[in-house]
């Protein structure tokens, strides 16, 4: 009888623990939550007060770039959901001033672009000119920062004259290149003449001036590419080739074993962006070959500036409406490039 008291008691006793824990928790999860909604302009504030000067310093950051990227964005967004072109837009002749008496035509713009046979085939041409471009100066940086990534006498010459092209102006680089690829009066032919071979339309011809441009973009991508591997190369432990070594692996095996997986992390990082420049790598196309011959090389960069500054009238609406294509196909590629990257365990 008192054991069974006892019990009850201790019984009672646990259930108005337990009913008080419950009315403890609820009472701090409201003082949470409550705690959280008043507090959030609170914690603006607080911590505007407390970093106010690591604030200072970027906002003159992010007002250049708002000025810069931000508002040049917008406006050409709302000019291709017009019908802007150089005869109605707002412009000033001597003392006059011409209001602007464009349109918002909505998404007509897209739509004859997009049914346009001309960006198909821009489109296939950038889009394998891109990964052309990436892949060969992919391979060739990584084979030269594999051969600089080894003692050998006069390495740093090596690499000096390798960089050389990167520090060239990129303008100065292709003119350079144009001189070489004259049919008439360029080394290339003046060579292959001596050699009993006949001159090569470099230039003029559709499939020689792809083979020119993608050449040359080679020759400027691959210093980058090369310094950026190289540091990735020696980033990756001697202990590992050392040991691989001593477990009787062979070259191939220490490069595809080690090497690769170790360069993971730095080659995702330059083929994105070697892509996102080659895609828009306008100066080679337009000061090589100015897109000819024809329009063989024309890319969708160089296709937006010849609507711009080249048809006449210049369609500024139609531009803005390439432009933004552009921009919508880079974002695509980049976030299905981060999805691809997270799946595989790499964190960007």
């Amino acid at each position: 009888m008192a054991a069974h008291t006892s019990q009850s008691v201790a019984t009672a006793a646990g259930d108005d623990v337990e009913q008080s824990d419950v009315a403890a928790r609820g009472r701090s999860r409201r003082t949470d939550s409550d705690g959280t909604r008043r507090g959030g302009s609170g914690g603006l504030r607080r911590a505007l007060a407390t970093h106010w000067y690591a604030w200072a310093m970027v906002a003159p950051v992010v007002l250049v770039l708002g000025v810069i990227i931000g508002w040049p964005l917008v406006r050409g967004v709302y000019l291709s959901l017009t019908d802007a072109n150089e005869r109605n837009v707002g412009r000033t002749i001597g003392a006059n001033h011409i209001e602007a008496t464009y349109e918002f035509v909505g998404l007509d713009n897209y739509t004859a672009v997009l049914a346009d046979p001309v960006f198909l085939q821009r489109l296939v041409w950038t889009v394998t000119w891109t990964v052309l471009c990436v892949s060969i100066t992919f391979t060739l940086g990584l084979v030269l920062a594999n051969m600089l990534n080894r003692e050998f006498r006069g390495r740093a010459a090596y690499r000096m004259a390798l960089i050389l092209p990167w520090a060239v102006p990129g303008f100065v680089s292709v003119f350079a290149w144009r001189f070489l690829f004259n049919r008439d009066n360029g080394i290339l032919n003046k060579l292959l003449d001596g050699g009993g071979i006949s001159a090569v339309p470099w230039l003029d011809d559709p499939t020689w001036a792809k083979v020119a441009v993608i050449s040359v973009n080679v020759w400027l991508g691959v210093p980058f590419m090369m310094v950026a591997l190289l540091g990735g190369l020696q980033s990756i432990p001697g202990e590992l080739y050392e040991a691989a070594e001593m477990d009787g692996a062979s070259a191939w095996q220490r490069f595809r074993h080690i090497t690769l997986p170790g360069l993971r992390s730095v080659s995702m990082t330059v083929i994105l962006l070697s892509t996102i420049w080659t895609f828009n790598m306008f100066p080679v196309i337009f000061l090589l070959t100015r897109g000819g011959p024809g329009d063989a090389t024309e890319i969708l960069v160089t296709q937006a500036f010849k609507e711009a500054f080249v048809s006449s009238p210049r369609d500024f609406a139609g531009s803005a409406t390439w432009g933004v294509l552009i921009l919508a196909l880079l974002m695509i590629f980049a976030l299905v490039y981060r999805r691809s990257l997270r799946k595989q365990g790499e964190v960007w």
